[in-house]
This record gives structure tokens, C-alpha cells and sequence, in this order.
């Protein structure tokens, strides 16, 4: 893969990490009352993509193209679950309507351990195919069709880094004292807000998968 190429593939896939997906309104989310919740996120989030990148780099799109009823089943297990993540968020919100969080450390005990924060983070992430059709239009035309191992471990750090990058920088940033107090009485705006999204997101996945 020559340098051009390569330029390309990376700032093709960097404009995608920063496109407001499920992945960075969850992190959002979580980082509006946890650095750690957020963190913790990034990094199920990151390993999820890191899978779909392997995959996709070390040829796993021509699996989806010789069997696409795969990827349908993904994309409407995916998407259900998707759904049934917003719908949670949603019902957080409503409840926290009813009884806002007292302070800052009563919103980081509401979103529970950052353990589980860890894993919504990589069902999020895994439960998303979409992923698998973005990095197969991306890699498909700049990839050789053999690339040599130095060429798939340089492609597939040059896609995971910089998103896992990202997505700890929205966390620190978003995260701040200062930021989390101003938007301390929007929280559960913020969580019903963010269920709409992921509710619409999945929707659309499972509809795709059904109609083709």
C-alpha cells in the first residue's frame, strides 16, 4: 500500500469515528456524569472495533458478500438490541424525571459498575454491522488483495488507535466538574434524548435487514 493510500484510508475512517453514531452518543451519555463510566465505554467500544477491523482487513467482507443472509441476521439481532438499550435509557430518564439525582456522586451511582459500563460499551459497538459495510467500502479498493502481515497490522492500528483516541478524548473532555454540574438537571433529558437516538438507530438496522 503506497503512502497516498494509505493518507486516504486514514482520514476516510477518522471521518467516520467522529460521525455521531450509537458508539459516541453512549460515550457522551455516560461521560455527562462519569470519566470512568465514559472510559470505560471507549475501551468495550475500541475492542468491539478492533474485532470488525481484524476481520474486515484479514478478508471477512468476502464472507458477508458470499453469504449476506449472515449480515441480515446481524443487522436485525443487532438492531433489536440496539432498541432494547434506548429503551432502557429512555426509562432511566423517565424515572430520574420523577426523582432527579441529588448531586454529582448520586448520577455516577445511577449508571452502576464501570465493569457493566465496559461491556454496554462492546454489545453497543458489536451489536452495530453497519461497521462491517463502512470498513469494507473503505478498505476494499486501497487494500492489495494479499497484503502482507506488516500491511494488515499497520492498516488495522492506523483504524483502531485513532478511534480508541477519540473516544477517550470525548470522555475526558466532556467529563469535566464543570461540565458535568451544568448539565446535572439535564440528565435524564440527556438519557431520554440518547434512547430516542439508539431507539431510531436500531430501528433502522432491523428494517434493513428485513427489507434488505
Amino acid at each position: 500500500m503506497n503512502p497516498a493510500d494509505f493518507a486516504v484510508l486514514f482520514l476516510l475512517n477518522l471521518a467516520g469515528v467522529i460521525t455521531p453514531g450509537p458508539d459516541v452518543v453512549l460515550i457522551t451519555r455516560l461521560a455527562t456524569r462519569s470519566r470512568k463510566h465514559a472510559a470505560a465505554a471507549s475501551l468495550g467500544i475500541s475492542l468491539g472495533a478492533l474485532m470488525w477491523i481484524t476481520l474486515t482487513v484479514l478478508g471477512a467482507a468476502a464472507v458477508w458478500t458470499a453469504f449476506p443472509r449472515v449480515l441480515v441476521l446481524l443487522q436485525v439481532i443487532g438492531g433489536a438490541w440496539i432498541v432494547f438499550m434506548g429503551v432502557a435509557m429512555v426509562r432511566q430518564g423517565m424515572r430520574d424525571r420523577g426523582q432527579p439525582p441529588a448531586d454529582l456522586q448520586d448520577a455516577v451511582d445511577r449508571l452502576g459498575s464501570v465493569r457493566a459500563a465496559f461491556f454496554t460499551g462492546l454489545a453497543t459497538n458489536l451489536s452495530n454491522p453497519k461497521i462491517v459495510l463502512f470498513l469494507a467500502a473503505l478498505i476494499a479498493p486501497l487494500l492489495p488483495p494479499s497484503p502482507s502481515l506488516g500491511t494488515a497490522l499497520l492498516v488495522i492500528v492506523a483504524l483502531w488507535l485513532p478511534a480508541l483516541l477519540i473516544f477517550l478524548l470525548i470522555s475526558v473532555v466532556v467529563s469535566t466538574k464543570r461540565v458535568r454540574r451544568k448539565l446535572l438537571g439535564a440528565g435524564p433529558s440527556i438519557d431520554i434524548g440518547a434512547g430516542a437516538f439508539f431507539i431510531a438507530a436500531g430501528s433502522g438496522l432491523v428494517i434493513r435487514g428485513v427489507t434488505g
